[in-house]
């Protein structure tokens, strides 16, 4: 219940909105087909990472941990862990992608209102930032730099943890608060889709939209609904990349 009073507090449910404008763009007419879109974009740190970041420092401030530490790249992560860590009232530590550190100043005063440490990786506070910050102290960085730092930081204290915010199983587990949201939004309007689309990179976005919609299907409930993920031409892991253990 205090969990689900921290989703409460952060604004979810998020809006269900149909793309009226975009139908329109589209040439679609009338009733027949109908698009709606779930808004993540309103949570108080802008995107969806919030779901997962307020579950993990919950769970790890009953677990008695006093600190979690963690990377970011342009930010995002970052801000709503700092966010999640400040709602449950433990300590956040933030090793931040130096180039974005620097580009995107909003994202890290942002991450420090919510009293969260945020250092430009590469560091001198860790042995494997220092290798690269002795060297060259503008060194650009680079997302698996801040993730070494990060745990190498973790690795001091057992007290300490290390968060991910995408691709592990926990983190799609708790991202299903959007699918199942929608799920209960579209059936008070009498609706079920026939095709659930949504962006994958890391896959937490997407599989936190499909699955719960994934489970009807596989129940036989709703066999024919399609699943569609759209990820970026310049890294198509799924359409184009070897799968293999």
């Amino acid at each position: 219940n205090d969990l689900r009073a921290m989703y409460a507090s952060i604004g979810r449910p998020t809006p269900l909105h149909r793309a009226y404008r975009l139908e329109k763009e589209l040439g679609i007419e009338g009733d027949n087909i109908k698009i709606f879109y779930k808004n993540e974009s309103v949570s108080p740190t802008g995107s969806h990472k919030l779901n997962t970041a307020l579950a993990q420092a919950y769970f790890c401030k009953k677990q008695g941990i006093n600190e979690m530490v963690t990377e970011t790249g342009a930010g995002q992560w970052g801000s709503a862990l700092a966010l999640a860590c400040n709602l449950s009232g433990i300590k956040c530590t933030v090793y931040m992608v130096r180039i974005s550190f620097l580009q995107k100043p909003g994202r890290k005063i942002l991450m420090k209102i919510f009293n969260a440490k945020v250092h430009a990786s590469p560091s001198e506070f860790t042995e494997s930032g220092r290798r690269y910050w002795e060297k060259d102290n503008n060194h650009n960085g680079s997302l698996g730099l801040a993730i070494s730092e990060a745990i190498e930081h973790c690795l001091r204290d057992e007290s300490i943890r290390y968060s991910l915010g995408s691709v592990v199983n926990h983190v799609l587990l708790h991202q299903t608060v959007i699918g199942q949201e929608a799920k209960s939004q579209l059936s008070k309007i009498g609706e079920y889709p026939d095709i659930v689309i949504g962006c994958a990179g890391g896959g937490s976005n997407f599989a936190g939209t499909a699955i719960p919609f994934i489970r009807e299907k596989i129940r036989g409930v709703y066999p024919e609904t399609e699943m569609i993920a759209v990820e970026p031409r310049a890294c198509p892991s799924m359409c184009k990349g070897k799968y293999m253990w």
